[in-house]
């Protein structure tokens, strides 16, 4: 059987998905499925997956394959020129997310600090993760 090259392979592969963004967005918008209600309903299957993957050292070997070389190399030259929109993307769904926690901890009193060093200023740290653990769970 006669096949192209990897390289010619790549590229086209390169080519074609990347000019297919008005595609992806257009899919989007399209759907008449419901993501939350699907993805919710495939918990089962993704617990079965996860515990499978774990049973057979998947991630490792991924993490592995990959290797720190391409790890550095993505991170510095992909995910770099990302980071500074995704951030500025997110900023509403941060602020939403930081409020509630801002609003319990403006309602916290602390005990007195006592000096450097007395056991008793964990009592401090104590009153602070308390208060932000009945916030996350509601007990």
């Amino acid at each position: 059987m006669q096949v192209k090259s990897a390289d010619a392979v790549a590229k086209k592969w390169s080519t074609r998905a990347g000019a297919a963004g008005a595609d992806y967005t257009n899919g989007v918008n399209t759907t008449t499925k419901d993501w939350a209600q699907d993805t919710a309903s495939a918990a089962p299957a993704w617990a079965a997956g996860v515990q499978q993957a774990a049973a057979n050292g998947s991630f490792a070997k991924g993490v592995n394959a990959a290797g720190t070389a391409k790890w550095k190399t993505k991170a510095a030259n992909v995910g770099a020129a990302r980071y500074p929109q995704g951030v500025a993307a997110a900023q509403p769904y941060y602020q939403a997310g930081i409020t509630p926690v801002l609003q319990v901890l403006s309602g916290i009193t602390l005990p007195p600090r006592g000096p450097k060093g007395d056991p008793g200023n964990l009592n401090r740290v104590s009153v602070i993760t308390t208060a932000l653990r009945k916030m996350k769970t509601g007990q």
